[in-house]
């Protein structure tokens, strides 16, 4: 990914990491569904995630179809396409 302003991309970056995080305590969670710890940081990722997407989406759309900051829900093809963000992969 080459850089498109520091910024999102340290924003992107940071999603990803809190994203893997999250799927691997829910396979720890799997075979440990009691354990309080990891619970505790399955949760505390979700609310992090929650307000970093919230971020993202702010200042440069939403990543997903759900975004919440899109009010009424059928907004969130108002941002520019993944295409014309100038998001080179």
């Amino acid at each position: 990914m080459t850089q498109n302003g520091d910024g999102r991309t340290s924003l992107l970056l940071r999603i990803t990491e809190v994203s893997f995080a999250l799927d691997d305590l829910r396979l720890f969670l799997d075979t440990h569904p009691d354990c309080a710890e990891a619970l505790a940081g399955y949760e505390t990722r979700m609310e992090k995630r929650a307000d970093l997407l919230s971020e993202y989406g702010e200042k440069y759309g939403g990543l997903e179809q759900y975004y919440p900051g899109t009010g009424n829900g059928w907004k969130w093809n108002s941002a520019p396409m993944p295409w014309k963000r100038g998001i080179d992969f």
